[in-house]
């Protein structure tokens, strides 16, 4: 294989090198033998260490990309903590928030999110982890030094992240940073001594800290500011009021933090386009009309919202239709997450537009659920039913029977079931002969990737003939113990090595559909 041309990358010296390898291994691994530091110090030797030349070599990689849009996703990325799983929702969030993807052509934020995520994936400079991504710690040293040393006049971050402060950097160090990430320290109070601005700061996280106080006038400064990210403060009560003042705030988390009530300046946030406040358990009031006052919402998390709160002047409570009759006006919305709580707000959220994500949790007593218009399946079939639906998860439904609406999700990828007590199948035969011709007769999950079956102490059967699973990649199964047959034959998932995970119990009593079913799949099982 020829190269354009060839680098040599020089080792570092034994002493710096075993200087590097403590500092990633840790002083507790290498005190846990007394035989390992030994051993470490030859390990290390060998290795040699990474040149501080590889930086610059890194830097091609990144030079190469033609798409400045590129470059800043992946700057972005070294915000957070050394080794930290980054949930690629949040991620794609954050861009969202920051401008970097918009819908001018037609694609959506969230596609173009993903699709970028996939060219960092494929250039190696992020990894793959299921629901989230990590950045390898040389990586994030490189894009640090680029985004705070290199490139310090465009981009100029200020990077704290996981470092165990107690305070934020003296107000001073903000001056002129455009991105501040002090994530995942104990930081509890936030507060300005005397006056400051910060015209180019457009990026600030304090999420995962102890914040119980953020002083007033600490964003009255903050004119430019489109990130801010404050979720996982237990102790955070309630917002300023001048948090009106962030005028060009597109992004806003406030999620598993103790906020009792959204500040009635809140409407002045007119430009947000993802809010998230996702287990704010103790949020008893948000205001009628201020959801449907922000029409540039593209994000919108309220999954347990006020979940331990009663209220009067909030859609959250007196029927959940207040909330979806503020949605139905949301033109630009593509990703929702909700807790609903009556059966009219469930029919009018059907009436919506499709969402590529579902989940439903705690419906205790829901039997069925339907997917039509006055039971007209083919009305549902112009809407295109759940076409662009890809993850469903399911959990504590404790009276559904079965899932056969999944027929109508042609492109989903992820099913998670867990705790349905009655389900008895996935896709029943019975009913699926009362849907159209057309739809009856296509097989479903041909897209399916990954599928967790859980608690279905019930569940007898998946669907009653075998599968082709072209996208299979994992199948988890635990406590199905009527579950005796799997939907697959010696032509499923052909060419493809899947992974079919759960008790040696279960696994030995499966009844297969031949011999050849058998032998195809013996080396698929992983004990869990």
């Amino acid at each position: 294989m020829e190269a354009h041309k060839k680098l040599k990358v020089e080792c570092l010296p034994d002493e710096e090198a075993w200087k590097l390898f403590q500092n990633k291994v840790g002083a507790d691994s290498l005190d846990s033998h007394p035989d390992i530091p030994e051993l470490a110090k030859i390990a290390a030797k060998d290795c040699g260490g990474m040149g501080k030349e590889v930086y610059p070599l890194l830097k091609l990689s990144y030079d190469s990309f033609p798409s400045k849009t590129v470059r800043s996703c992946l700057l972005y990325c070294s915000l957070f903590p050394e080794d930290y799983s980054i949930p690629m929702k949040h991620l794609i969030d954050c861009w969202i928030g920051e401008g970097f993807l918009n819908d001018d052509d037609g694609g959506g934020t969230q596609n173009q999110g993903h699709h970028l995520i996939g060219v960092l994936l494929h250039a190696c400079l992020l990894e793959d982890d299921d629901d989230f991504v990590n950045m390898h710690g040389v990586i994030r040293d490189m894009t640090l030094w680029i985004a705070c040393d290199i490139e310090k006049e465009k981009e100029n971050y200020l990077v704290h992240a996981g470092t165990g402060l107690t305070e934020a950097p003296e107000i001073f160090k903000w001056i002129g940073i455009r991105r501040i990430s002090l994530m995942e320290n104990q930081i509890n109070s936030l507060s300005i001594s005397g006056i400051a601005t910060f015209p180019h700061l457009l990026t600030l996280f304090l999420n995962r800290n102890d914040l119980s106080l953020i002083t007033s006038g600490i964003f009255e400064y903050m004119s430019s500011l489109r990130v801010l990210n404050l979720s996982t403060n237990d102790s955070l009560r309630e917002l300023p009021a001048e948090i009106s003042k962030l005028v060009s705030l597109q992004y806003l988390d406030i999620s598993e933090t103790a906020i009792k009530e959204l500040p009635k300046e809140f409407k002045a946030l007119v430009n947000i386009k993802c809010l998230n406040l996702e287990n704010t358990y103790y949020l008893h009031t948000v205001p009628r009309r201020l959801i449907s006052n922000f029409p540039m919402l593209n994000v919108l998390r309220m999954f347990n919202c006020g979940f331990l709160c009663q209220g009067k002047e909030s859609v959250l409570f007196g029927g959940s239709e207040y909330l979806v009759e503020e949605l139905l006006g949301l033109k630009h919305l593509n990703a929702l997450s909700i807790t609903l709580k009556s059966s009219q707000a469930l029919a009018k959220f059907l009436s919506m537009k499709s969402f590529d994500a579902l989940s439903i949790w705690n419906c205790k007593h829901l039997e069925e659920l339907k997917i039509g218009s006055a039971g007209e399946v083919e009305k549902i079939l112009e809407i295109h039913a759940f076409h662009i639906l890809v993850s469903v998860h399911i959990d504590c439904c404790l009276k559904l029977r079965d899932l056969t609406w999944l027929i109508f999700a042609p492109n989903v990828k992820k099913i998670v079931i867990s705790s349905c007590y009655e389900m008895e199948e996935i896709i029943s035969a019975g009913k699926l002969g009362e849907v159209p011709e057309m739809v009856r007769n296509q097989k479903p999950f041909a897209k399916l990737q990954f599928l967790k079956l859980h608690h279905l102490h019930n569940l007898t059967s998946i669907y009653w003939s075998a599968l082709a699973f072209q996208h299979l990649k994992e199948m988890v199964v635990y406590e199905c113990p009527m579950l005796k047959k799997l939907p697959l034959d010696s032509n499923s998932a052909k060419d493809r090595r899947i992974v079919v995970e759960g008790e040696k119990g279960w696994w030995k009593n499966l009844q297969w559909e031949d011999q050849a079913t058998q032998n195809a799949f013996h080396l698929s099982f992983r004990s869990s």
